[in-house]
């Protein structure tokens, strides 16, 4: 029997740590760390050390936003009411009234099954992508961005390094006129 490797992604030390107790008990998976944000686990994804992601709903856009988890099955742990369409978005979830005996085999089923995560692999920039878009255009730098859209400095990182990607454009100036061209800022903003 395969033992799949699972990152825990969940800023509530209780909840992860709770999680990595009922997976190191499994013979189906070995949890190779604890973190509190999706792009610290980009590297161990990268080296390909992650079948599977157990990572907080509320962290969605953190998600949305990191490119490298386009064909890795994210598990989503639901501890508050999050809104249906983003749940949907996730291979399964789990909640905080899961049975140990369910979490084992709901991470299981999503690591062997293929990803069907809906990151959405076009080029056209997500909404959040434009909102860091134009702050970007308009002078702020990554900790003001943060701070203007309550997510976390990695996050907005995450967002840059996505819209790089899709735009191919990496200088700010570039970035601007390419704001300024596709109408997300006003030039009198500039």
């Amino acid at each position: 029997m395969k033992r799949h490797k699972v990152a825990i992604v969940d800023s509530a030390t209780v909840v992860a740590e709770g999680i990595a107790a009922i997976l190191s008990r499994s013979p189906r998976a070995e949890v190779v760390g604890i973190y509190r944000h999706i792009a610290e686990i980009e590297s161990i994804i990268a080296a390909g050390r992650v079948d599977v992601v157990v990572a907080s709903v509320a962290q969605y856009h953190e998600i949305e936003a990191t490119t490298s988890l386009n064909n890795i099955p994210v598990v989503g742990m639901q501890s508050s009411l999050i809104e249906e369409d983003i749940v949907r978005r996730f291979n399964a979830t789990i909640t905080l009234y899961t049975s140990a005996e369910d979490v084992e085999r709901i991470v299981a089923e999503a690591a062997e099954q293929p990803s069907e995560h809906n990151i959405s692999e076009s080029h056209e920039l997500s909404d959040r992508e434009r909102d860091v878009l134009v702050l970007v255009a308009r002078g702020f730098t990554n900790k003001e961005i943060a701070s203007e859209l309550n997510i976390s400095p990695h996050t907005v990182i995450s967002h840059r390094k996505n819209i790089v990607h899709k735009t191919g454009i990496r200088s700010v100036a570039g970035l601007t006129v390419y704001a300024v061209l596709n109408k997300l800022v006003d030039s009198e903003l500039i």
